[in-house]
């Protein structure tokens, strides 16, 4: 993985139009927080993960996070382009951000000659056992989904229980229909499987 430290909002655009999938560390170095996120990045390893990661200190390049509405750091941003598509707020461990940047390269590998794509979000906790297990069903089956972290979004984890009405999870929703649980017949069904 490359880091590069941005000094500049031109600098930003730049490496942005020069990648299809990029990642922003937004953090403030001295604060205990950003110096966990920080950190446990430079842990991964670099031959493992294929994605550009920018970082900028808010101390040092203080008007990129106000262009993006980022009130708190550390966070992290991920662009389509230069587009901003995610936003994960906080430190997590190595193995969050590395099941994070495999799973954005799985979800830009779709090809896309493939049949009309549902529309799949899960909803999951990092750690939930059955959560994993559905995750990688699905990779198995080739269905691109996002994943929502609902330990971490608590707006998100309102949503879905207002959707389904419960709290549990795994929850997947294919086209607006949720299913509850991994519930292997009813996804297949729902997403065509055969």
């Amino acid at each position: 993985m490359d880091y590069k430290q941005i000094s500049s909002n031109a600098e930003l655009q730049s490496e942005l139009n020069n990648s299809d999938r990029s990642y922003l560390l937004i953090y403030k170095s001295g604060s205990e927080q950003s110096d966990c996120a920080f950190n446990n990045l430079q842990q991964l390893n670099s031959e493992d993960l294929q994605v550009q990661l920018l970082t900028v200190d808010v101390t040092k390049t203080p008007d990129i996070h106000q262009q993006y509405q980022i009130t708190s750091a550390p966070v992290l941003m991920e662009f389509n382009g230069d587009k901003p598509v995610k936003v994960i707020k906080g430190c997590h461990e190595p193995g969050f951000f590395k099941s994070l940047f495999d799973d954005a390269l799985y979800s830009a590998a779709q090809n896309e000659n493939e049949k009309t794509a549902k529309r799949v979000i899960v909803y999951t906790t990092p750690t939930c056992p059955h959560c994993t297990t559905l995750k990688n069903y699905l990779k198995e089956q080739k269905v691109q989904f996002r994943d929502i972290n609902v330990a971490q979004d608590q707006k998100m984890a309102e949503a879905m229980v207002k959707k389904s009405g419960q709290q549990g999870v795994p929850q997947i929703e294919i086209n607006g229909r949720i299913v509850v649980g991994f519930n292997k017949p009813k996804i297949d069904e729902l997403l065509e499987i055969k």
